[in-house]
């Protein structure tokens, strides 16, 4: 199955304006030299089962009935393929975060796949610059691995071998002169990879903490969300500060018929949350 890239087609969250739309990249996004300036002998273009995780928010819309209102958040929204917080009212340097690599719970039934990852851009702009770790299901089997993007390059594979119930940290940082540094540690494995690398044209216009269904089936929909159980995010920083302190959008991710594919919890202490999947599709 191939991946494309999925550019935002809608951003309209209960106080952010609406986004021009954007195509998705083709089918030759796949082959792409691997990034000079990269510092792990780990990079390698992801070809894991023909999908690359990260990418943009997908129709990122106001939910069509109010939820309950939480403290610490300025907007509630709902996306196709992603879920978790995103402080979009500023221009953002850093975002960092700490998590505990789920265990994929895999039916058989088909191949899901599910991402946790931090990153700038994305949110409502065609640029993305992110790292983090997939939880997906070959079938039966669950797999696991650690990956960097700068949007629209393919993401790169990053780090050496992670497993579930191990605790990940990453973080991007800009610094100036289009450069960005992308950081991914596995605390568990004791091992940390970092890459500088240049996105021009960037504009910083968000920053989130997310978990992300992949795109796209070869007709263009979501992919299937691998059923990662509880997730479980800490020391979410935005700029060196709880992500509360940036007045986030709390995304719930849901599927074509407006289900919800995962639930959100609040935040606590301004930067620790968890997710928990529902479905599939």
């Amino acid at each position: 199955m191939l991946r494309r890239w999925c550019i935002p087609l809608a951003t309209l969250g209960l106080a952010v304006g609406a986004a021009v739309a954007a195509p998705a990249a083709g089918a030759g996004a796949l082959v792409a030299a691997h990034p000079a300036t990269t510092t792990t002998s780990h990079a390698v273009t992801i070809t894991h089962g023909g999908i690359r995780p990260g990418g943009v928010a997908v129709h990122v819309v106001s939910p069509s009935s109010p939820r309950t209102a939480r403290s610490g958040i300025r907007a509630q929204s709902t996306s196709t393929n992603w879920s978790g917080y995103a402080a979009d009212s500023g221009t953002y340097t850093s975002v960092s975060a700490t998590w505990v690599e789920p265990k994929g719970s895999c039916s058989g039934r088909s191949d899901e796949y599910s991402s946790f990852w931090v990153g700038l851009d994305g949110y409502s702009s065609s640029t993305v610059e992110q790292t983090g770790t997939d939880t997906d299901c070959d079938g039966s089997t669950p797999s696991y691995y650690g990956w960097y993007e700068t949007y629209p390059n393919p993401s790169i594979s990053f780090g050496d071998s992670i497993s579930a119930g191990d605790t990940i940290s990453a973080s991007v940082t800009y610094k100036g002169s289009s450069k960005f540094v992308y950081t991914l540690a596995d605390k568990t494995k004791n091992w940390s990879v970092s890459t500088t690398q240049t996105e021009s044209g960037a504009s910083r216009s968000s920053a989130e903490v997310i978990i992300e269904a992949p795109c796209c089936t070869d007709s263009g929909g979501i992919l299937p969300l691998a059923d990662f159980g509880t997730v479980n995010f800490s020391n979410s920083q935005v700029d060196g500060s709880a992500i509360g302190n940036s007045d986030p959008d709390q995304i719930t991710m849901i599927d074509n018929s407006g289900a919800d594919k995962d639930t959100v919890s609040s935040l606590t202490s301004g930067e620790n949350f968890s997710a928990t999947w529902k479905r599939s599709n």
